[in-house]
């Protein structure tokens, strides 16, 4: 088998010791019927903050988790193998919320939400995507106002993960003609609705929403960072965000890798198991190829920001990970399908629900075309999204 530990410490593989065995417990066997039902326990929720997955490479000040990005990278991948939509959970109250709350929050921000963000009390969602506004973030329309000492937000947002569950959503807000203005906006505020989609393809536990804001009323001591530069941290905190998701693609291919493997040992055709064909050895073979690349991919830009560089400067290392380890993911479920034939087209097996999982992965957090035209610009110096 291919090598999985090469190069990590012994603390990295401890974490990822204890992120597999809680998934094998308590998610993996779970995940079919949240599929059904639409709805992870929110049980969950507590039980990563007891275990200190919603606090990783945060200050222990707040409660936090003293842990670089590759063991937040490594436990990120296996709450993928376990079920995507508890990885998403994780990836964006810890990844795209407290993270930005600890990079560009005040103090007062910092011990009002990350205390009760770690613990999983409370969960943050991230609020850009509008149902006009998707890969051309700049463009959003949500307005926020100034009244006084207050901001007055209108607006919408759309495909919110965590949006019914959050206690704070992290708002993005047009605040002048050229200006974008970041809020942390509690969700129990008067004017703030949000409605859960259902009927998703995949992802189906996981509670995407659309928000509504309307004349939702926050004190300037809500507004994160300095007016006008909320689009900077949100494509800040995208690049970092995109780690997560790259290492969740992994995740969710090693196990439709694992899955498949297993199946061909076990099932019999023409007198013998059908890993003794040399098609579906190819089909295993070409999957565990491309999912060590992913991974190694994806570990290599976690390396670069634990050596302390900035997310504008691993940004298009980030962009080449989630790329490669997204695509990834939605050819090697789709080909670990093929393996189970015709059992892979229902729910008693879970390599349909990987498929399913897998193919929303090149579409949030920035396309796979919108990643290539990032690494494009970084090769050739010309800008072609505009």
């Amino acid at each position: 088998m291919l090598a999985r530990d090469f190069g990590l410490t012994e603390t990295q593989r401890d974490f990822r010791r204890m992120a597999a065995e809680f998934v094998d417990a308590e998610i993996a066997p779970n995940a079919r019927e949240w599929d059904r039902t639409e709805h992870v326990d929110q049980s969950v929720v507590r039980r990563l903050g007891e275990l200190g997955f919603l606090g990783l490479t945060l200050d222990e000040r707040y409660g936090g988790v003293d842990a670089d990005m590759l063991s937040y990278v490594l436990v990120t991948e296996e709450l993928g193998r376990g079920d995507s939509a508890v990885r998403g959970i994780v990836s964006v109250s810890l990844g795209l919320v407290s993270k930005t709350i600890a990079a560009h929050g005040t103090e007062e921000q910092k011990q009002e939400w990350l205390p009760r963000l770690i613990s999983g009390e409370a969960l943050g969602c991230f609020g850009l995507t509008e149902p006009g506004t998707g890969s051309d973030a700049g463009s959003l329309s949500t307005r926020a106002e100034r009244d006084g000492g207050d901001w007055v937000i209108n607006g919408s947002k759309m495909f919110i993960t965590n949006g019914t569950w959050a206690k704070v959503a992290l708002t993005f807000a047009r605040t002048s003609e050229t200006g974008i203005t970041a809020f942390l906006v509690p969700t129990g505020s008067p004017g703030f609705t949000a409605r859960e989609i259902k009927g998703k393809l995949g992802l189906r536990g996981q509670a995407t929403a659309e928000l509504t804001y309307d004349n939702v009323r926050v004190p300037d001591s809500a507004r994160l960072g300095e007016v006008g530069k909320g689009l900077g941290i949100a494509l800040g905190t995208l690049s970092r965000g995109r780690i997560s998701v790259a290492a969740g693609a992994v995740g969710v291919a090693q196990a439709a890798l694992d899955a498949a493997t297993r199946y061909a040992t076990e099932r019999d055709q023409f007198g013998k198991p059908i890993a003794s064909f040399q098609l579906v050895q190819e089909l295993l073979a070409d999957a565990a190829v491309d999912v060590q690349a992913s991974r190694l991919l994806t570990h290599q830009v976690a390396r670069m920001a634990d050596a302390g560089m900035k997310p504008k400067e691993y940004a298009t290392d980030a962009s080449a990970a989630k790329y490669h380890a997204s695509e990834t993911a939605v050819r090697v479920t789709n080909n670990c399908l093929q393996v189970f034939g015709g059992y892979g087209f229902i729910d008693e097996y879970p390599v349909g629900k990987y498929v399913r999982d897998a193919r929303v992965l090149t579409l949030y957090e920035g396309t796979s075309q919108v990643q290539k035209l990032i690494i494009g610009r970084d090769l050739t110096g010309v800008n072609a999204m505009t």
